[in-house]
C-alpha cells in the first residue's frame, strides 16, 4: 500500500515562503493499494495538484472519502480535472447530513452553484456518483474494505479505517477527543462519562493496530486551552491514540495554517522531547505535502 500526501494544512490554504517545507494545501491524501486502486482521502486544495498527474491514467476511477464538508476538505473538488474528461469515474462517499437531510451529494451541489462557480455539474463530461455511508458499516472499493467510523467535530466527521492485503490506515478527518461537558461535582457527570469512555473505546477499536495512523495534531497543548471545543487535536493526544491503539506509524497532519514551517519543527521536537520512543512503540512523523510513504 502506498500514501502520498497532497495536503497537509489545516482550515484554509497558506501558500508562502513560510509553509514551502511542509506545503501550504489543505487536506488532500492519495491511496494506492497493492493493485493501484485510487482512493482518495479528502479534497482540499491539495486535490488539484493530485488531479494534475493523473491526467496520464485516462480513463480514471477515483473514490473519494470525504470526512466532512467543511471547506478546507472539499473546496479542491470542482477543481479535480478529470471530473472534465468523459470516460472518467469520480465516485465521492460520505455521510449523511442530519441538519440538510441530504446525503453526500449536497458536497458538490452547494460548490456548484452557479453563483460560486462557472460549470455546472451536468456539464462536467465525467460521470459522478453518489455514496453515503452508515458508520461501522463496511464498503468495498476493489481489493480495499473501507470503514467509516463517528468521530468528533462540530459537524458529522467520519474517520476512515482501509483494509487492503493484510496492510491498514487509520485517517481522522478533524478530530477533538470526547470530553464531559459537566463538572465532576454536576448532575449528570458520571452519566455521561460512561458515554465518553464508550466512544473513545470505540475510537480506539477503529484505530486498533494498524500500521498508519494519520491523525489531527492541529495544536499543542498550550493552544488548545483557548481553543477547546473547536474539534481538533493536539499532538499529545494523537501520540496518545497511537500509543493505547498500539499503531506501528503516526503522522502528524492538518497543520496549524498560522504555523511557519521553522515554527512547526520546533514545535514538534519539543513534542518528540516530552514523548521519548519507546522500544516496540509508534514512531512519530510530521506529514509533508509530497512525502509518499509505501508499505
Amino acid at each position: 500500500m502506498k500514501i502520498k500526501f497532497w495536503g497537509v494544512r489545516g482550515s484554509i490554504a497558506s501558500p508562502g515562503p513560510n509553509t514551502v517545507r511542509y506545503g501550504g494545501n489543505t487536506t488532500c491524501i492519495e491511496i494506492r493499494t497493492d493493485n493501484n486502486e485510487l482512493i482518495i482521502l479528502d479534497a482540499g486544495t491539495g486535490i488539484f495538484p493530485l488531479s494534475q498527474t493523473l491526467l496520464c491514467e485516462m480513463p480514471l476511477t477515483a473514490n473519494v472519502l470525504i470526512t466532512h464538508s467543511h471547506w478546507d476538505h472539499i473546496q479542491g473538488l470542482p477543481f479535480f480535472a478529470p471530473n472534465f474528461i468523459s470516460g472518467n469515474l469520480l465516485r465521492l462517499h460520505g455521510a449523511f447530513d442530519p441538519v440538510s437531510g441530504k446525503g453526500v451529494e449536497q458536497v458538490m451541489s452547494v460548490q456548484l452553484q452557479h453563483s460560486y462557480f462557472p460549470v455546472l455539474e451536468e456539464k462536467m463530461k465525467a460521470r459522478i456518483e453518489y455514496v453515503t455511508l452508515a458508520p461501522e458499516q463496511s464498503v468495498r472499493i476493489g481489493s480495499a474494505t473501507v470503514t467509516p467510523y463517528l468521530l468528533n467535530h462540530p459537524v458529522v466527521n467520519f474517520g476512515y479505517r482501509i483494509e487492503a492485503d493484510g496492510k491498514s490506515i487509520f485517517f481522522t478527518g478533524d478530530h477533538e477527543p470526547p470530553q464531559n461537558i459537566y463538572e465532576p461535582d454536576q448532575a449528570g457527570h458520571a452519566e455521561y462519562q460512561a458515554l465518553i469512555d464508550e466512544k473513545s473505546d470505540s475510537i480506539l477499536r477503529a484505530m486498533a493496530g494498524v500500521d498508519v495512523l494519520i491523525a489531527d495534531c492541529s495544536y499543542t497543548e498550550q493552544e488548545y486551552a483557548a481553543r477547546k471545543g473547536w474539534g481538533h487535536g493536539t499532538f499529545n493526544t494523537s501520540i496518545q491514540y497511537a500509543i493505547n491503539a498500539k499503531v506501528k506509524l503516526l503522522f502528524c497532519t492538518h497543520h496549524e495554517p498560522t504555523r511557519s514551517d521553522d515554527a512547526l519543527d520546533a514545535v514538534f521536537q519539543q513534542v518528540l522531547t516530552g514523548n521519548q520512543h519507546k522500544a516496540g512503540g509508534p514512531d512519530y512523523r510530521l506529514a509533508r505535502e509530497g512525502e509518499t510513504y509505501e508499505f
